[in-house]
């Protein structure tokens, strides 16, 4: 079995994804027959279609979704599982990416479901406006990463589906369903809805007045310190994060990302519980160029230069690798990092980075953060695929007794059993799913083994 098939066979999870104009949909929108074939951004997983179609508006997604027997909806194709594979039909949101409106009085902003973050914070800054928090790379896809629970880091921040307030959705019969945080308590199950439920089409966030933000990055904090102070440490600033290798006793790097207090000052301190400032630029990988990472060094930068950890302009990486990342309830957080800690010797050698954030609980039924604040810990993995997926249940089976859950979006082995178990609101979930898709239009396998349960 090649590395690409042992990955769709897995059962693992893939969130929704970008897709490049690959293919264009003709006038009658018939299905396209292309010997194309298409992979996710980091190009670990091969689409079980070449049938790609890349409606241009809200229209001619409606009709899609109607003619279509069986689809899946694609963003950025940041996902590393088969979350959003079809073996029929992939609708891309590639050019539905335009600003719907920007409400200065309510404070919200209504954009297309395949508008990228990126885009949408120049837009925002244009108009002297910000959003609460950004997920480490701001190429991705706003529908596809509130669909997944994806986040971002700070001990008073929720993930970015956390800030969504309203949705609009093509059911399974086609009609459109708009759900508002104020009026429709469906809407909790329906934001992160793992492409289940609809094909989303319109999104409206929170946002707020445009801030300046800073960065500094430390080197060598003891492992040990977290035990007593990991509180402290993550909030350190308004978000924080961890870059481990688990070589050694030491946090590689902590990642300080503050906004100024009322006198303007930022106040990062010469010393954070023993490790020290870099006096230059850094990568999360330390051999790799900083060049394509945020501002650093304690330079005063708008909101949307420091949040994600990389540039807009930039390719993180060749984005040849794998990933995976579980949340643990804050209050295990030290004896779950020490647990890993232990596999040091087999996590090292197939590792690039681990990283360790905070995020805030919330309300959102399929959120790994649903009533508690949690710590995830996320590892990059080079693109090893039977060797990764060997030593994922070793860790789960580590992190199971914090009843860890998985981000939809990433490798995970967890069974289906289980993830009942962890997310109390998943039968809600599936009757929720049957509500706006009786006939399961939008289903894949992934979500029929992780979802219904069933092989």
């Amino acid at each position: 079995m090649d590395k690409r098939q042992f990955l769709k066979t897995a059962s693992t999870l893939a969130g929704a994804a970008i897709v490049s104009p690959l293919l264009q949909c003709n006038p009658k929108h018939e299905k396209i027959a292309s010997t194309e074939t298409l992979y996710n951004w980091a190009g670990n997983l091969q689409f079980s279609t070449t049938h790609l179609h890349q409606p241009k508006n809200l229209e001619e997604a409606v009709r899609l979704v109607k003619e279509l027997p069986k689809l899946r909806v694609l963003g950025s194709r940041h996902s590393f599982n088969s979350i959003a594979d079809s073996e029929e039909h992939l609708v891309s949101t590639n050019f539905l990416n335009r600003l719907v409106e920007l409400d200065k009085e309510t404070r919200k902003v209504t954009v297309e479901a395949g508008m990228k973050y990126g885009d949408l914070c120049l837009l925002l800054e244009k108009e002297g406006y910000a959003l609460h928090n950004l997920a480490s790379l701001p190429h991705i896809s706003i529908a596809g990463s509130i669909s997944t629970a994806t986040h971002g880091s700070g001990m008073e921040n929720g993930n970015l589906s956390s800030a969504v307030a309203a949705i609009e959705f093509i059911n399974g019969n086609g009609a459109l369903v708009r759900l508002s945080r104020q009026k429709d308590p469906d809407i909790m199950g329906a934001v992160i809805g793992l492409g289940a439920v609809g094909m989303l089409t319109k999104v409206t966030l929170d946002i707020e007045p445009s801030y300046d933000m800073a960065q500094v990055i430390y080197k060598d904090l003891p492992m040990h310190v977290l035990k007593d102070h990991l509180a402290e440490i993550m909030g350190a600033g308004y978000s924080v994060s961890l870059f481990t290798d688990w070589k050694s006793e030491n946090i590689n790097q902590v990642w300080v990302k503050k906004r100024p207090n009322e006198n303007g000052e930022f106040g990062f301190p010469s010393e954070l519980f023993g490790a020290s400032p870099y006096e230059k630029a850094v990568h999360p990988v330390q051999s790799m160029s900083a060049e394509s990472c945020t501002t650093q060094l304690g330079e005063t930068k708008k909101w949307f230069e420091i949040l994600p950890h990389f540039k807009m302009e930039f390719q993180p990486s060749a984005g040849k690798e794998l990933q995976s990342e579980y949340f643990i309830p804050i209050e295990h957080a030290y004896e779950a990092i020490s647990s890993i800690q232990e596999m040091a010797n087999e996590i090292s050698p197939l590792l690039f980075i681990s990283e360790i954030r905070a995020i805030k609980a919330d309300e959102l039924w399929l959120s790994p953060c649903y009533h508690r604040d949690a710590i995830a810990i996320h590892t990059t993995w080079k693109q090893e695929v039977p060797e990764v997926m060997e030593i994922l249940p070793k860790m789960e089976a580590r992190l199971a007794p914090f009843q860890a859950r998985p981000h939809w979006a990433k490798l995970f082995t967890i069974s289906p059993s289980e993830l009942e178990s962890r997310y109390p609101k998943l039968n809600d979930f599936r009757k929720l799913m049957h509500q706006y898709d009786a006939e399961g239009k939008f289903r894949n396998p992934f979500i029929e083994r992780n979802i219904l349960g069933n092989n």
